[in-house]
């Protein structure tokens, strides 16, 4: 049985709001015209890279060049004089970091640790690491007089639009009003509660009917019990929605400085999909694109399974939040985030994380009496 306090601090920890004043929008523009650039020059060196990509990024973060930010900024680090390729600098000090590498060089732990000195001998609280394709976002947090460097978030390009909360965070404003470390705690605090809410669903599950039957009357285990499975998965859904619980775009490893440690996720080299009915998989699919993968699952049951007329009537949004299908890329003068046209004319929202996209799919297979396997 989960403790009451558990429950208590998932509730208290989604009754906060993460405000976001970036403009997602402004997010996406960098990515696409960032995409050509890269598809045109995939080995950029470091000089190119910076200039070709990463002012832009700086833009987008309201670092200006030379206003608030020194380029080739001096540390003391190793016992040596260092450069770091651009310092947000405030009042007088540096109080955020980012070290550039060239869309032609892999991020490593070598890379990390550098920056890692970087923060901690300048006692600089915000460092970012990126090669212009891959994006790290790093803390600097001194715990009972342990220094420590710690990863916020390894993502991609292509991943930034749903990062946003993470890169308010690093916004100039957001820093000067020292808002960054009240963003980044909440996010903590909401993929530990997601990550209760997915493990414990049952035990939460059994509190929530125990709680209603011990306050109200027995008379109400019934429905309380049918429904409050369904009332868990409504709030791991709005968790999401808030904050991009996916895992498995992150890369590499946190850096090791004072004491901090991890293990972090590595990318998966394939997703599949099994279709199961009666027992007997019927059908499978796999990919390493889980878009694409969640496209073709779709697409089956739409062909093969009448899931339009399951999921009826259209837009079909499962958390009262936002459209998953719909006949049109918009809904309600809502655009999709990122619309995949399917077959027959239906779109699909491929905007998901992959923990979203496989309950989502979960729950489409289930609405044509099939069940699904899904590994990756």
């Amino acid at each position: 049985m989960v403790e009451a306090g558990v429950f208590a601090h998932i509730s208290l920890n989604y009754g906060f709001s993460l405000y976001v004043i970036m403009n997602t929008t402004s997010i996406q523009d960098y990515v696409e015209s960032a995409k050509p650039v890269i598809e045109d020059s995939p080995q950029m060196g470091e000089a190119t890279t910076k200039a070709a990509l990463l002012r832009d990024f700086i833009e987008l973060l309201g670092w200006e060049i030379p206003m608030n930010t020194e380029l080739e900024y001096s540390v003391n680090a190793f016992g040596k004089v260092f450069k770091v390729d651009y310092a947000l600098v405030l009042d007088g000090r540096p109080v955020a970091f980012l070290e550039a590498k060239g869309l032609d060089t892999t991020l490593t732990s070598d890379h990390r640790e550098q920056l890692s000195e970087y923060m901690r001998s300048e006692d600089v609280n915000w460092g970012i690491l990126t090669n212009g394709q891959k994006y790290e976002f790093y803390q600097r947090r001194v715990i009972d007089t342990n220094v420590k460097i710690e990863a916020v978030e390894q993502t991609t390009l292509q991943q930034l639009p749903n990062k946003g909360s993470i890169i308010e965070a690093y916004c100039t404003e957001t820093i000067q009003e020292e808002e960054s470390g009240t963003i980044i705690e909440h996010i903590r605090e909401l993929r530990d509660s997601w990550e209760t809410l997915t493990t414990e669903k049952e035990e939460l599950a059994i509190a929530v009917v125990d709680t209603l039957t011990e306050s109200i009357s027995d008379a109400v285990e019934p429905e309380a019990r049918s429904q409050a499975k369904e009332m868990i998965d409504r709030l791991i859904t709005d968790i999401e929605a808030e904050i991009d619980t996916d895992t498995t775009d992150q890369v590499g490893e946190p850096p090791v400085s004072g004491g901090s440690s991890g293990d972090t996720p590595t990318l998966s080299d394939s997703y599949s999909v099994e279709i199961v009915q009666g027992g007997n998989v019927i059908e499978t699919f796999e990919d390493s694109v889980q878009s694409d993968l969640m496209a073709s699952v779709v697409n089956y049951l739409v062909e093969n399974y009448d899931l339009i007329d399951a999921v009826q009537p259209l837009p079909y949004i499962p958390a009262e939040k936002r459209a998953i299908i719909n006949d049109s890329p918009a809904y309600s003068d809502t655009e999709m985030a990122q619309p995949r046209e399917l077959e027959e004319g239906y779109y699909l929202e491929v905007n998901l994380s992959w923990g979203q996209k496989k309950r989502e799919m979960e729950r489409l297979a289930d609405a044509c009496g099939l069940e699904i396997n899904i590994e990756g």
